[in-house]
């Protein structure tokens, strides 16, 4: 049986106590994972959803459980049912990402961090994909990013000690894999954002970086795709899947005074896959 995660403070992390946190995304299994190492962290967490309330709202009842402070708010931040193009005053898109920065920053007069984690992950082929099914993975995973990271460094420039702005790439973003065109070529796009993000905004004492998973388990995960989690426990020196605590402890690090020195970056968490010879 596998025993539940513990959502107190961890003495291992870098300590975050009074600093205020966005985690976008934070429904599913990877934003779980970034929120509740955050609050393990000592941080405040704003735990973001689109359309996973009630996931949302348990990760925010484990985590004042535990003692520590959180609260759910929900955005669109690509905008309309697919992802597809919906600004200000559409009900989605740039307005919501901006919206949902400054309620982040009002609950507790702060943001010293943001972690971008929200986005989607299609398969389909490329000779069936049509420009809108590009878009609505464009708009999810790279325009939400951008919208996000605007709205969120013009608070964060206002404010003492700047902040830490950390987006959720891919592995894929530079290792394609079939039936993922529109996803690797988002999150390849994603990473280098992320850099010209980090040059821009540099003076301004904001950080930003990326983080790039490999594959990440999830309940059912062995069953739905046994063949593919064989091949990676075979490719991966360190010999298991991810977890996306894997993922939190790397966003921790990134958003603590441990990496002040470290903008611009893309930290690869994968097991080591990456080191394996494709030849």
């Amino acid at each position: 049986m596998v025993s539940e995660p513990t959502w107190g403070l961890d003495t291992s992390l870098p300590r975050l106590t009074g600093r205020v946190v966005l985690v976008t995304g934070a429904s599913g299994t990877i934003g779980v994972g970034i929120a509740r190492r955050f609050a393990q962290a000592g941080a405040a967490v704003v735990v973001h959803y689109r359309s996973g309330a009630a996931t949302a709202e348990d990760v925010v009842d484990r985590i004042r459980s535990a003692g520590g402070a959180a609260v759910a708010v929900r955005a669109d931040l690509a905008g309309g049912e697919h992802g597809i193009g919906h600004g200000v005053g559409h009900g989605g898109g740039e307005g919501e990402c901006r919206r949902l920065v400054e309620v982040a920053r009002d609950w507790r007069g702060r943001l010293d961090a943001v972690v971008h984690c929200a986005g989607i992950q299609p398969v389909q082929e490329l000779s069936g994909m049509t420009a809108a099914d590009w878009r609505a993975v464009a708009e999810a995973n790279t325009t939400s990013a951008f919208s996000c990271t605007q709205a969120a460094a013009e608070l964060m420039s206002r404010q003492d000690g700047g902040g830490s702005i950390t987006h959720i790439a891919s592995i894929e973003g530079s290792h394609p894999a079939p039936g993922h065109a529109h996803y690797s070529a988002s999150k390849a796009a994603l990473i280098m954002f992320a850099r010209s993000a980090a040059l821009e905004y540099g003076p301004l004492g904001i950080r930003v970086n990326s983080v790039s998973p490999g594959l990440i388990d999830r309940p059912g995960l062995a069953d739905d795709w046994p063949d593919g989690v064989a091949r990676w426990g075979r490719a991966a020196p360190l010999g298991r899947l991810g977890r996306p605590e894997d993922i939190g402890d790397a966003c921790v690090f990134l958003a603590s005074d441990a990496a002040s020195w470290i903008t611009g970056t893309d930290l690869v968490v994968d097991g080591g896959v990456g080191a394996r010879p494709t030849w």
